[in-house]
Protein backbone atom coordinates (compact mmCIF):
# COMPACT_ATOMS: atom_id res chain seq x y z
CA UNK A 1 0.00 0.00 0.00
CA UNK A 2 1.20 3.50 0.87
CA UNK A 3 2.78 4.48 3.60
CA UNK A 4 4.45 8.00 5.37
CA UNK A 5 7.35 7.84 7.26
CA UNK A 6 8.42 11.22 9.33
CA UNK A 7 11.34 11.93 10.81
CA UNK A 8 13.14 15.29 12.12
CA UNK A 9 11.23 16.13 15.49
CA UNK A 10 12.60 16.50 18.75
CA UNK A 11 13.35 18.81 21.73
CA UNK A 12 14.74 22.59 20.59
CA UNK A 13 15.35 25.89 22.39
CA UNK A 14 13.37 28.73 21.83
CA UNK A 15 15.78 30.24 18.40
CA UNK A 16 16.61 26.81 17.47
CA UNK A 17 16.29 25.40 14.00
CA UNK A 18 14.93 21.71 13.34
CA UNK A 19 14.18 20.22 9.63
CA UNK A 20 11.08 17.39 9.49
CA UNK A 21 10.92 14.93 6.67
CA UNK A 22 7.93 12.69 5.67
CA UNK A 23 8.74 10.41 2.85
CA UNK A 24 5.92 8.80 0.75
CA UNK A 25 6.15 4.58 -0.31
CA UNK A 26 4.23 2.46 -2.11
CA UNK A 27 2.63 1.74 -5.76
CA UNK A 28 1.08 4.92 -6.88
CA UNK A 29 0.81 7.53 -9.87
CA UNK A 30 2.03 10.50 -8.01
CA UNK A 31 1.38 12.88 -5.68
CA UNK A 32 -0.56 16.25 -5.97
CA UNK A 33 -0.11 17.89 -2.84
CA UNK A 34 2.27 17.31 0.36
CA UNK A 35 1.63 19.82 3.52
CA UNK A 36 2.05 19.91 7.11
CA UNK A 37 -0.35 20.18 10.14
CA UNK A 38 0.16 20.44 14.17
CA UNK A 39 -1.88 19.91 16.75
CA UNK A 40 -0.87 21.47 20.14
CA UNK A 41 -2.53 20.25 23.24
CA UNK A 42 -6.29 21.38 23.89
CA UNK A 43 -5.97 23.03 20.18
CA UNK A 44 -7.53 21.89 16.79
CA UNK A 45 -5.07 20.84 14.23
CA UNK A 46 -4.28 23.78 11.91
CA UNK A 47 -2.28 23.78 8.57
CA UNK A 48 1.23 25.09 8.90
CA UNK A 49 2.51 24.88 5.10
CA UNK A 50 1.43 22.57 1.89
CA UNK A 51 2.79 22.79 -1.69
CA UNK A 52 1.73 21.12 -4.93
CA UNK A 53 4.28 19.08 -7.40
CA UNK A 54 4.74 22.58 -9.54
CA UNK A 55 5.94 24.11 -6.65
CA UNK A 56 3.34 26.55 -5.36
CA UNK A 57 3.42 26.82 -1.07
CA UNK A 58 0.73 28.28 0.84
CA UNK A 59 2.02 29.16 5.08
CA UNK A 60 0.10 29.75 7.85
CA UNK A 61 0.72 33.82 8.78
CA UNK A 62 2.17 32.37 12.48
CA UNK A 63 5.05 31.00 10.50
CA UNK A 64 5.56 32.90 7.71
CA UNK A 65 9.29 34.15 7.29
CA UNK A 66 10.62 31.15 9.80
CA UNK A 67 9.32 28.19 8.06
CA UNK A 68 10.45 26.89 4.77
CA UNK A 69 8.45 23.76 2.88
CA UNK A 70 10.30 22.28 -0.50
CA UNK A 71 9.73 19.32 -1.84
CA UNK A 72 11.72 16.13 -3.71
CA UNK A 73 9.21 15.03 -6.13
CA UNK A 74 12.10 12.24 -7.45
CA UNK A 75 12.15 11.10 -3.97
CA UNK A 76 8.13 11.52 -3.23
CA UNK A 77 9.61 13.25 0.06
CA UNK A 78 8.59 16.96 1.27
CA UNK A 79 10.66 18.51 4.35
CA UNK A 80 9.93 21.52 6.60
CA UNK A 81 12.57 24.07 7.37
CA UNK A 82 12.09 25.33 10.64
CA UNK A 83 13.96 28.50 11.96
CA UNK A 84 13.41 30.97 14.76
CA UNK A 85 11.29 28.28 16.81
CA UNK A 86 9.17 29.02 19.58
CA UNK A 87 6.90 27.90 22.30
CA UNK A 88 3.99 28.68 20.46
CA UNK A 89 5.34 26.14 18.09
CA UNK A 90 5.27 23.29 20.59
CA UNK A 91 2.94 20.30 18.93
CA UNK A 92 2.79 17.02 17.04
CA UNK A 93 3.29 17.92 13.52
CA UNK A 94 1.68 15.64 10.87
CA UNK A 95 2.69 14.80 7.19
CA UNK A 96 -0.60 14.86 4.64
CA UNK A 97 -0.58 13.64 0.85
CA UNK A 98 -2.60 13.32 -1.17
CA UNK A 99 -1.82 10.62 -3.69
CA UNK A 100 -3.27 9.58 -7.46
CA UNK A 101 -3.95 6.35 -7.97
CA UNK A 102 -5.67 6.62 -11.43
CA UNK A 103 -7.76 9.21 -12.96
CA UNK A 104 -10.47 8.45 -10.56
CA UNK A 105 -8.96 7.37 -7.25
CA UNK A 106 -7.04 9.79 -5.12
CA UNK A 107 -6.95 9.67 -1.26
CA UNK A 108 -5.27 11.34 1.48
CA UNK A 109 -2.58 10.15 3.78
CA UNK A 110 -1.54 10.91 7.04
CA UNK A 111 1.79 10.13 8.73
CA UNK A 112 1.55 8.96 12.05
CA UNK A 113 2.70 12.79 13.60
CA UNK A 114 6.28 13.67 15.21
CA UNK A 115 6.55 15.61 18.72
CA UNK A 116 7.89 19.10 18.55
CA UNK A 117 9.04 20.86 21.66
CA UNK A 118 10.48 24.24 21.87
CA UNK A 119 11.35 24.93 25.11
CA UNK A 120 12.08 28.77 26.96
Amino acid sequence: QVQLVESGGGLVQAGGSLRLSCAASGSFFSIKTMGWYRQAPGKQRELVAATTSGGSANYADSVKGRFTISRDNAKNTVYLQMNSLKPEDTGVYYCNADIVFDLLRTYAYWGQGTQVTVSS
